[in-house]
């Protein structure tokens, strides 16, 4: 078994593990004021459609204070991914307005005539022309990169489409998959997050409910993969999976208990 000692970064999944819709998830502040004196902690979401300050709104409302840099989304890892790997290429974008700040930020040219790749993310705003544009683009064979895969999107009632839904409708139309996806499960995220904390593997664990995207991100990138039974997986589905996490707890507020 892994030992938790060993942590310097804890990645926490959000909803389903921090909170579930609007209400926080009994004694998260507790933990989290343990996890600190250990190590640090970033919030890890898939979803691009909102910024890192709105996700600390959204946390302050919940009584949780935290810093922006103590949040990352995978607009952001794909902002870095693209700056390192596509310097001073132009992006068509599909995405917010919240996501298109967050490629400005990071200087990256954003064009709709002649771009020289395409990215596509959770698009609350998604036009029909925006789909004309994206699928001519690709068409033309311009490289393909999508933020993350989440096929939904949790919602009340309902669960509503997210980024995957929209890339199996460009996929219908173009016969094109994304060159590379930068969120969670894949490696791309995982990567920057030990560049940016300077960290190696066996120093990061992910915190998540999510056995498709935060479990797998762990096993793909090496780090110690920490499942909660609080959000979107049970006990039950969990046992009748393939994929394995180092630890499970019925909640975040268990880790008190194996903790120094």
């Amino acid at each position: 078994m892994k030992d938790l000692k060993e942590i310097r970064l804890f990645c926490l999944d959000m909803d389903g593990t921090i909170y579930l819709e609007q209400t926080l998830l009994p004694q998260v502040k507790e933990t989290l004021a343990h996890l600190k004196k250990q190590a640090q902690i970033l919030f890890l979401t898939n979803n691009s459609s909102k910024s890192a300050k709105d996700y600390v709104e959204k946390l302050k409302k919940l009584g949780i204070d935290i810093s922006l840099d103590e949040i990352y989304t995978s607009g952001q890892a794909t902002c870095e991914y693209l700056y390192q790997h596509y310097p001073h290429q132009s992006v068509y974008l599909v995405g917010t307005d919240a996501l298109k700040e967050e490629f400005e930020k990071h200087h990256i040219p954003l064009e709709d005539k002649n771009p020289d790749l395409v990215v596509l993310g959770y698009d609350t705003t998604l036009t029909y022309q925006k789909l004309v544009l994206c699928t001519t683009f690709l068409n033309q064979g311009k490289p393909y990169i999508a933020t993350h895969p989440d096929i939904n999107c949790p919602a009340t009632p309902y669960y509503v489409p997210d980024i995957g839904s929209m890339m199996a409708l460009i996929e219908k139309s173009t016969n094109r998959t994304p060159d590379f996806i930068c969120g969670k499960p894949y490696t791309i995220m995982g990567k920057t997050i030990m560049e940016k904390f300077h960290l190696k593997p066996h120093q990061i664990a992910m915190v998540g409910d999510r056995l498709s995207t935060d479990i797998a991100f762990a096993k793909n990138n090496g780090f110690t993969a920490i499942l909660v039974l609080s959000g979107e997986t049970t006990l039950n589905q969990y046992q009748n999976q393939d994929i394995k996490a180092d630890f499970v707890f019925a909640s975040i507020a268990d880790l008190l208990t194996y903790l120094p």
